[in-house]
């Protein structure tokens, strides 16, 4: 069971003074994040790729390699990559120079982002967008699958027989597929094999499980060993000393972020009853202690059969200290509680439950 954190690298204003952290500060701030990640054990840090003034990071792979230089054992992944208006032979180079930085590292997980700014931003048409996904995933596999790559496509230009370098250090680089819940995103991963990253942010997280199913059944029929498959999930938390200290803390950015997204997206508005209830034991939030936030993990994994854990934090903007001793109860506090009690699940019956 691996648990890690997501950022997207927010610089939305603060709650309390309305002040904004500039760009600059704030990637300099997830890469101390990401450092003690490692530090305190946590097994993968995400980031995301957004091109919006709200978030920092439009290149996960240039935030990863500095962090690369500075780690030694976290996997660095991209959370997500927004494969659909990117070039696929650029983020493969990308992923594998941070590979090659990290010693083996790297992982790029693929996805079509929560957001559209980048396809106009790169020249991309929205009637495209499934299409794009689908020529670009096949794409990066098969620049993963060899050095030398033929292959043509409906959108961008064809490639004969031509080398693409640095290749990764890791024999077979991992690329992860995101996933907000659709079932044709789980039963391509399924078919091809790949890694499945559920974002899973909202309602009960056990009505993911058919989904995971779903998936497993793909892949089964496309002759994949089920063993092998990894399923993660992508959810937002945050750990404190206390669980009422803990979301006290964390529900002002919460409330302010899902609003904010809420008046673009047309959502009800957020409140601190709409946080308690997703915050309980069958809620999507994975707010308080570390024996609380350890048991939800553990939950998940018995009933929907994750092999990956990240914790989203901070949703919005939050305090760096508070950040900060989050990333710390969760790889000292939270990760160890996890660990332990599956190693035990598994001994008692046999194989990965």
């Amino acid at each position: 069971m691996e648990i890690g954190i997501t950022s997207f690298v927010e610089t939305k204003p603060d709650v309390k003074t309305g002040d904004v952290i500039s760009h600059a500060q704030r990637l300099r701030e997830v890469v101390e994040e990401i450092v003690l990640a490692d530090q305190v054990g946590l097994d993968v840090f995400g980031v995301g790729e957004h091109h919006r003034k709200d978030y920092a990071a439009s290149s996960p792979a240039v935030v990863l390699a500095a962090a690369a230089a500075q780690t030694k054992r976290i996997r660095l992944t991209s959370a997500v990559t927004v494969l659909s208006s990117l070039d696929p032979v650029r983020v493969f180079q990308d992923f594998a120079t941070l590979d090659g930085i990290s010693n083996g590292r790297a992982e790029i997980m693929a996805g079509r982002g929560s957001f559209i700014e980048s396809f106009p931003l790169f020249g991309y048409d929205l009637n495209d967008y499934d299409e794009l996904f689908e020529e670009h995933l096949e794409l990066l596999l098969k620049l993963r699958e060899s050095e030398k790559v033929t292959w043509k496509g409906g959108h961008r230009p064809a490639i004969n027989h031509l080398g693409v370098y640095p290749r990764p250090v890791q024999n077979s680089l991992p690329i992860w597929v995101g996933s907000g819940g659709r079932q044709e995103s789980a039963i391509r991963a399924g078919l091809l094999g790949l890694p499945l990253m559920l974002a899973i942010i909202g309602g009960n997280p056990l009505q993911f499980e058919p989904l995971v199913q779903l998936y497993k059944k793909a892949a089964a029929h496309a002759g994949h060993d089920e063993s092998r498959l990894k399923i993660g999930s992508h959810s937002i938390g945050f750990v404190g000393e206390n669980t009422e200290t803990a979301a006290d803390t964390f529900f002002p950015s919460t409330q302010a972020g899902m609003n904010k997204l809420g008046k673009e997206r047309g959502w009800a508005h957020y409140d601190r009853s709409s946080f308690d209830a997703a915050r309980s034991f069958d809620g999507a939030l994975y707010v308080g202690d570390p024996e609380t936030v350890a048991q939800k993990i553990i939950h998940l994994r018995k009933n929907v059969g994750v092999t990956r854990f990240m914790m989203y934090v901070p949703l919005s903007t939050m305090p760096h200290d508070q950040v900060m001793r989050a990333i710390e109860l969760l790889g000292t506090e939270v990760a160890p509680r996890v660990r332990e009690e599956i190693s035990k699940r598994e001994a008692e019956t046999g194989n990965r439950s």
